[in-house]
């Protein structure tokens, strides 16, 4: 049995970074954003384990906020946003024959949903800007 000391350094060195390997290129909907909450919150508990109430002395799942507590590191929404905005850094530096630069300030082509708009990858960068509190930079 691993203690949860290894437990932990395995989480944030191997599992964390492969689930997270490329995100900041996505175009992440909100669907995708929970998905990753949930896994991460169910990789914590599988490392945490279950906690026994001092009320009625039975186990219980730890809740959300417990878990970010005892884990003191940003989910991987987070940890992507910052990652996407770093990448958008770099990304703005190209030239513009570049094929990164015309991704990021291109139109996307194809048919999207019926009466929404395709979200470019610039779009999702504003969005972050602004979630982060930055609105005024985007």
């Amino acid at each position: 049995m691993l203690s949860k000391n290894v437990k932990i350094k395995v989480h944030r060195t191997i599992i964390s970074p492969i689930v997270m390997y490329g995100c900041e290129t996505w175009s992440q909907t909100l669907r995708e954003k929970r998905r990753l909450r949930v896994f991460g919150n169910r990789t914590l508990w599988r490392i945490f384990g279950p906690k026994r109430d001092e009320v009625t002395r039975e186990w219980r799942k730890l809740h959300n906020e417990e878990l970010s507590d005892l884990y003191c590191l940003p989910n991987n929404v987070l940890v992507i946003k910052w990652r996407r905005m770093r990448w958008a850094g770099h990304v703005t530096r190209r030239e513009e024959r570049r094929g990164v630069y015309r991704v990021l300030v291109g139109k996307p082509e194809g048919k999207g949903l019926l009466g929404i708009p395709r979200r470019r990858w610039e779009d999702n960068i504003r969005i972050d800007l602004q979630e982060m509190g930055f609105g005024g930079m985007g």
